[in-house]
């Protein structure tokens, strides 16, 4: 079997892979729950590439995360619940429904016109979902996925309270709430409770997500480019330990923050 541009092929590959006797061992034994650690694996890989712009590595990543759903759909196959033909068009004919202003007749809409629409098809597609007798969550904070990594659940379940009028009215009052947190924070360690303490650090970080939220901040991106810098730092630090012939180990805490500083003026010098 050849590789292809086309998807067929990879359909093809997958049903090789997961034919019983013949195919390959480990893609046998897997199932949903199984492959789903992998597909999450994946989107972050995707994320990680385009934070890099990296988009010869994007395309690879594309790839692989692709592969899932064609894992998935093949499972689901065998099944007799659904096949990849299904899946695409599922999303074709939600996508159609949902941009009623680029495929329809409500052509010519504003950003906000086109936000109201999107909440009314959603709210139209879940009432239709429970007229079919699909359990639908009720309350403002419904549809909120709970495997979603914490912050990027913080910021969606922040932005459903938020449209019912459940929220601060500045990123200076969210301020005032951070400094509330981290004053409880430390009155919890001062009395020696760290369950308390543990606690009050996700109220913390909680408020913090709201303060990203109203500065339009993903707090995902955020951090992913904080981790970025303090490895890239980090690594600084290794490198100058290193042309002394020495280990981070080998270091005082106060010779590595002097490092860091160094490293962190260096990224702030203006490049020729």
């Amino acid at each position: 079997m050849k590789p292809a541009r086309d998807i067929s092929r990879l359909i093809e590959i997958m049903a090789a892979l997961r034919t019983p006797e013949t195919g390959c061992p480990w893609d046998l034994e897997q199932n949903f729950a199984t492959i789903a650690p992998y597909t999450l694996e994946e989107a972050y890989e995707v994320a990680d590439a385009i934070a890099r712009n990296d988009l010869a590595d994007l395309k690879d990543e594309l790839g692989d995360l692709l592969l899932q759903v064609v894992f998935h759909a093949r499972m689901a196959e065998e099944q007799g619940a659904f096949a990849f033909d299904d899946v695409v068009f599922a999303i074709t004919d939600k996508l159609i429904r949902r941009h009623p202003h680029v495929f329809g007749e409500a052509r010519g809409a504003t950003p906000e016109e086109v936000k109201g629409l999107w909440d009314r098809i959603k709210a139209e597609e879940k009432a239709e979902q429970a007229a079919r007798g699909k359990p639908v969550e009720a309350g403002a904070l419904a549809g909120v996925p709970v495997g979603m990594t914490a912050l990027t659940r913080a910021l969606k379940l922040q932005d459903k309270a938020g449209k019912v009028g459940f929220d601060w009215n500045n990123p200076a009052a969210v301020l005032s709430k951070i400094r509330e947190e981290c004053d409880e924070i430390e009155a919890e360690i001062a009395a020696g409770d760290s369950d308390k303490a543990a606690a009050e650090v996700g109220d913390l970080l909680f408020a913090v997500v709201n303060l990203a939220r109203h500065l339009d901040v993903d707090p995902e991106a955020a951090l992913r480019a904080c981790n970025q810098k303090f490895v890239r730092r980090f690594a600084a630090i290794e490198q100058a330990l290193a042309a002394q012939g020495r280990k981070p180990q080998d270091a005082t805490l106060a010779e590595m923050d002097a490092l860091w500083d160094a490293a962190k003026a260096t990224e702030r010098e203006p490049r020729g």
